[in-house]
């Protein structure tokens, strides 16, 4: 292949849309679609080490996890972020009002929540457009992205599909494939399930394009092309996400329940608000928290009422153990055993050890050894 990056990415999307998908062309398509894949990754390194030579812009991350808001201009992000963390991002009924990435914070629950305003997303972004690749960068290292369109411009799948080319895999798990490289032996490949989207040869050239010709290989899922290179690549983001259709109040009559139908029939779920009177907001931020996974632990020293007020906030699936590390560094060296009350507990006050989970909302009481004389100096 033959001309810069962007010709070749060219010349292979417009071959893999004029190909019809069928049985015998399913191998030839999958093949194309690793091959851009493999540009896109060249594209995206070669991007990266000019980055590192320029400027671009960032935001430090703070609080117990970070939202990003992302959509086409002016969908309303700025009102949002304005509304629900209290800051003055800049707004204007025009595209292109935010051209930084504006945080704010919001206290949630007990949580500290920080909300990214990135700039507009157009077609395009992820191939560089319009400063496209800063903010899907910074979409990469969010905890959870908000999706957002208004009812002017309501098509999630533009969006996505951005997100998607910049390797962001929203609302999905990784790959159950495992590839193991090897020094000779050529491609091995098991399956735990039934593969009925890549045979052994598609599999085989697949991993050729990436300079893999030696490896074992499982899959425990009925991959396809795409699943199979966000395997070997590795470098994908998995990111939990939630659909906003923002201006509700400035809809006619019954629009508001056409968009959602329609979107639903897409697969999409967005959530109906209004940034500027703040219908649906409220709302918003408890599944925003729900999203997160993150619960909240209520400390209890002996004989004392637990501390409802500054709950230690930590992620879902937290156990007695990762307490006690958030606390302190010697804290799980030196711990005895607790008492836990709450929805882990089998009874109220149960004595529990490091490894026992804790749900939201559980009251915790820890006793650890005292520090000798000797670890006090």
């Amino acid at each position: 292949m033959t001309g810069t990056i962007d010709e070749d990415m060219k010349r292979i999307e417009e071959e893999i849309q004029k190909t019809p998908y069928n049985k015998a062309t399913q191998r030839h398509i999958g093949l194309l679609k690793a091959k851009l894949a493999r540009l896109r990754d060249e594209k995206i390194k070669r991007r990266k080490i000019g980055a590192a030579q320029s400027e671009g812009f960032g935001v430090k991350k703070s609080g117990h996890a970070t939202v990003a808001l992302v959509g086409y201009p002016s969908v309303g992000k700025s009102t949002l972020l304005n509304l629900i963390a209290g800051t003055e991002s800049k707004v204007a009924a025009y595209d292109f009002t935010t051209l930084d990435a504006i945080p704010g914070l919001l206290t949630y629950r007990g949580a500290e929540i920080q909300f990214v305003d990135l700039p507009g997303i157009i077609e395009g972004a992820s191939k560089g457009k319009g400063r496209g690749w800063e903010p899907l960068s910074m979409a990469r290292s969010a905890d959870l992205l908000l999706v957002m369109c208004d009812i002017y411009r309501s098509k999630f799948e533009g969006l996505l599909s951005e997100l998607y080319a910049a390797g962001i895999r929203v609302n999905r798990s990784p790959p159950d494939i495992r590839i193991k490289k090897t020094s000779r032996g050529g491609v091995t490949v098991n399956s735990t399930v039934k593969l009925t989207k890549l045979d052994k040869g598609t599999i085989t050239a697949i991993l050729s394009e990436f300079k893999i010709v030696n490896a074992f290989v499982v899959f425990r899922e009925d991959a396809d092309s795409e699943r199979l290179v966000d395997a070997i690549l590795m470098n994908r983001v998995y990111a939990p996400a939630i659909c906003i259709l923002n201006k509700v109040d400035m809809a006619e009559k019954g629009q508001v329940d056409e968009i959602l139908h329609e979107a639903r029939s897409r697969g999409f779920s967005p959530i109906p608000i209004s940034a500027s009177t703040g219908e649906g907001v409220e709302g918003l931020k408890a599944k925003v928290f729900e999203s997160l996974r993150l619960i909240r632990i209520y400390l209890k020293k002996p004989g004392a009422d637990a501390d409802t007020s500054e709950p230690l906030v930590v992620h879902t699936g937290a156990s007695v153990g990762d307490i006690c590390n958030t606390i302190h560094g010697t804290w799980r060296r030196r711990f005895r055993y607790a008492y836990v009350w709450g929805k882990s507990a089998k009874f109220p006050g149960q004595t529990v050890g490091l490894e026992h989970k804790l749900c939201d909302q559980d009251i915790l009481t820890i006793f650890v050894q005292r520090v000798s004389k000797d670890e006090s100096t």
